[in-house]
């Protein structure tokens, strides 16, 4: 990774030429040691072997199930003329840099090399279990709308305020976000969002990067094939607090009892922001009406209320739409400007997205991959309803595996229950099934069971009638599917419409005229 842009320095960093900068590792990581040398000047810095060139540090990262020291002598190779490591290796003829937590220094490094351009921008930080990308999507919506040049990093894509690109990671590697920061600097872009994994708060991505505000939407389970479990999880999230300036804002979901919990580490110099639908909060809903057009309600926050209408459908972005609400009240946007910002968002890619074909019932896409999530979309749409609810989805492959009967079970919320394949991945997508099958045999609901989900996304269009809703959770704005080692191109809203253009709508389908 090189500087691309020089936008400020510290103490750690030299200006070599213009748009260049080495950084000192003695002077960025005063407690780091060194073999061979005194100290590393960095101009540029790889994680990956394969990309190293003549010149760089290599930074020796390692993985869940393998250690990264083994590409070492593909780095020196190529031309790396130092290595970054958490413990000395040996046998080596280039310079070493000891420091306890490579990944923190990787990211300190990569904002440096940047020019540290987050701190030419008022930053927001948005973690949680469910709704970071349409919160994300929100605040970005409102900042925007308020004539504030607003950059994204998240699920969907990576926008720097003027143009966007489709996004790898929720939460980019730290180069990449450095790079990503840095372009929307050039845009002269004034905030940036970005949506932050647990798996980027627990490896450092985002060191370097002090946040203005601090959103937590929820904390349910998710990825304990990763965490382990929910303690690790939470423990994990909680760091979002820890990446908020001593000055800067905490927006949780009072709601959520595990984000209530949160609120005794947030610091006395920082602001705490709450809010919620069903409790007591700093900010809250009132006079909701919904629809599968969206929904009306009004905000209050201190005293004052404004009245807010968003096509986003369901309770749960309500809740979401409180979220980006408090998030841009810390950065100083009225109420007003907010259920403008709002509005004026349509739609967030596989967000409970409607796909209108001219038939009579619901259909709609979302992302919803945990049981919180599911079972929160499936009584929205029951209320939303004047029919039955289906519900098409699965569960992914070579991960957690303890969420699988719980998808079942909350699934079985649903009338006509269909379990598919989502991304099987490495796995047997029928023996995938038959685990989430069993969470809805726990509730005394047969579910159907379709491996294919091209056809299980068929068949639940045919069976819909007029007043039915059908929902098809798990992939969202995703789109390929991965079976094995093939990555196989695949979108649920093409799908659907596919369908609708080859296959005849039954009278019962239709529109009435």
């Amino acid at each position: 990774m090189h500087g691309s842009y020089l936008t400020s320095m510290s103490s750690a960093s030299i200006s070599l030429s213009p748009g260049t900068i080495a950084v000192s590792l003695r002077s960025l990581v005063p407690s780091a040691s060194f073999v061979d040398c005194a100290d590393v000047f960095v101009t540029s810095i790889h994680s990956d072997s394969r990309c190293c060139q003549p010149g760089d540090l290599f930074a020796v990262m390692n993985g869940t199930k393998e250690c990264a020291a083994k590409y070492v002598p593909e780095a020196i190779q190529k031309g790396a003329k130092a290595i970054l490591t958490e413990r000395p290796l040996t046998g080596l003829q280039v310079p070493q840099c000891i420091v306890p937590d490579v990944r923190k220094v990787y990211a300190l490094l990569c904002s440096e090399l940047a020019g540290r351009p987050a701190r030419h921008l008022e930053t927001a930080g948005v973690t949680g279990t469910n709704g970071k990308t349409t919160v994300s999507w929100l605040i970005r919506s409102i900042m925007q709308s308020s004539g504030r040049r607003t950059g994204l990093s998240g699920t969907v894509e990576y926008h720097d305020s003027i143009s966007s690109r489709p996004a790898s990671l929720t939460t980019p590697d730290a180069n990449e976000l450095s790079q990503l920061l840095a372009e929307m600097v050039c845009r002269k872009a004034t905030h940036a969002v970005m949506e932050v994994s647990s798996h980027a708060l627990d490896q450092n991505r985002l060191a370097g990067i002090d946040l203005s505000v601090g959103v937590i939407t929820n904390v349910t389970q998710d990825h304990f094939d990763y965490h382990q479990n929910f303690g690790n999880y939470a423990a994990c999230k909680a760091r979002m607090i820890q990446q908020v300036k001593p000055e800067g804002t905490l927006v949780l979901n009072w709601d959520d009892p595990t984000c209530r919990s949160f609120a005794a580490e947030v610091k006395s110099s920082q602001t705490l922001l709450t809010y919620a639908i069903d409790g007591q909060a700093d900010l809250v809903a009132q006079n909701l009406q919904e629809s599968t057009a969206g929904a009306e309600f009004e905000i209050l926050f201190n005293g004052d209320s404004v009245p807010v209408r968003t096509s986003l459908i369901g309770t749960h972005n309500i809740s979401n739409c409180l979220a980006a609400a408090a998030a841009c009240l810390s950065l100083g946007v009225s109420l007003s400007e907010i259920a403008l910002g709002i509005e004026r968002l349509v739609t967030v890619p596989g967000r409970m997205e409607r796909v209108t074909c001219g038939q009579s019932f619901t259909v709609l896409i979302d992302y919803a991959h945990t049981d919180d999530a599911l079972s929160h979309v499936i009584r929205s749409a029951k209320r939303l309803c004047s029919q039955r609810v289906f519900c098409v989805f699965g569960a992914g492959g070579d991960r957690d595996t303890g969420k699988r009967s719980l998808l079942g079970m909350a699934a079985s919320e649903a009338d006509r229950v269909i379990i598919t394949s989502d991304n099987p991945r490495s796995e047997d997508p029928a023996q995938i099934i038959r685990a989430v099958a069993e969470g809805c045999l726990n509730k005394g609901v047969s579910p159907e069971q379709i491996i294919d989900r091209r056809e299980a996304i068929h068949y639940a269009l045919s069976e819909a009638r007029r007043g039915d809703l059908v929902l098809i959770a798990g992939k969202g704005h995703e789109n390929n599917q991965i079976i094995g080692d093939q990555i196989i191109p695949f979108s649920d809203r093409l799908v659907v419409e596919n369908y609708f253009r080859s296959h005849r709508i039954t009278k019962s389908q239709k529109v009435p005229a």
